[in-house]
């Protein structure tokens, strides 16, 4: 699958695109002062920032990456099925921690051809920090570089790489908020309900859900618009556009 020049990032990237799926899944956004500044803090040499909160776009499944990796790295990495056989990758997918490369490595078999796509693009020293909500993984940032990044710079890099993840996906996730919240017809109708200044118990009469019910709506609806309480929800729900 060939690499877009797509920078989400671009004031009005995503116009051109209907829905989530429409957007190209690999994107190389080349210079940005975002990353620019970050490399201030720690030097590295390529980045890439993999996965939605969203199913079948989570980090590992491949279908959503912003990367200034070489294009002809992912590329050749992709068209070769890698990320079913990286080892790097696969314990990545399961740990809730940091992952380094050179760790990994050092108890698995690499393939052959994956080494060989590293020395010639020079991508070293993969260090992943994943990005969780709750106890699941559906993210990822990665860094890379010729030489290992030291504990204060995993440190370092662990703390920021929530605030890139989400810097970059942020465009995503609002601009396809009906498609990506997941939100159910009954979360939905108790946003709406809320948004006319509604108790629970008032919610409830105006959609004839019971009062566990209506709560249990706007505690999933807060969490999936990742608001910190009804009100920024609420205005969250508004913003967005999924409630009028």
């Amino acid at each position: 699958m060939p690499v877009s020049a797509l920078s989400v990032l671009s004031p009005d990237a995503l116009n051109e695109y209907i829905d989530l799926r429409s957007v190209p899944k690999h994107r190389y956004f080349g210079q940005h002062d975002i990353i620019d500044r970050l490399r201030k803090a720690v030097a590295f040499d390529y980045i890439f920032v993999s996965g939605l909160d969203v199913d079948h776009y989570r980090f590992g499944e491949g279908f959503s990456i912003d990367t200034d990796l070489p294009p002809a790295f992912i590329e050749a990495y992709m068209a070769d099925r890698l990320p079913q056989t990286d080892p790097f990758i696969l314990a990545a997918q399961s740990s809730r921690t940091v992952v380094v490369e050179s760790d990994v490595y050092a108890g698995k078999e690499v393939p052959q051809r994956l080494l060989y796509l590293q020395r010639m693009f020079g991508v070293h020293n993969r260090t992943i920090v994943p990005i969780m909500r709750d106890e699941t993984v559906y993210g990822a940032v990665g860094y890379t570089r010729a030489t290992p990044f030291d504990a204060g710079e995993i440190a370092f890099l662990e703390l920021v790489s929530g605030t890139v993840h989400n810097a970059f996906t942020k465009p995503l996730m609002e601009r396809y908020a009906a498609d990506q919240m997941r939100l159910s017809k009954g979360e939905m109708a108790c946003l709406s309900q809320a948004s006319f200044g509604l108790t629970s118990e008032g919610i409830g009469k105006a959609t004839g859900y019971q009062l566990e019910t209506v709560n249990s709506y706007i505690k999933s609806a807060t969490k999936k618009i990742g608001a910190a309480n009804r009100t920024q929800a609420i205005a969250e729900a508004i913003r967005r556009g999924l409630i009028a």
